[in-house]
């Protein structure tokens, strides 16, 4: 049998892959968290208008004409 030769702690599979895939999850866990603050305040400042929808027995399923009774946003039903 070869001895493995190329052994390395420090290597990608060493302990600096280990921190790479560290960091790497801890990034991808604050831009998750950071989406779900925006999509939060987002929501928070711009609730939707209920209001659009009078006659809820009115929309069907499958229809062209449910694009009348989509749910608008309070700040551009003002504008």
């Amino acid at each position: 049998m070869a001895e493995n030769t190329k052994r390395s702690v420090f290597g990608l599979n060493g302990i600096a892959g280990m921190l790479i895939s560290i960091v790497g999850l801890i990034v991808v866990l604050i831009a998750l968290s950071l989406v779900a603050i925006v999509a939060q305040r987002h929501s928070a400042e711009n609730p939707y208008d209920p209001t659009v929808i009078r006659d809820i027995n009115n929309v069907k399923m499958i229809s062209v004409e449910n694009k009348q009774f989509a749910f608008v946003d309070a700040e551009k039903k003002d504008k």
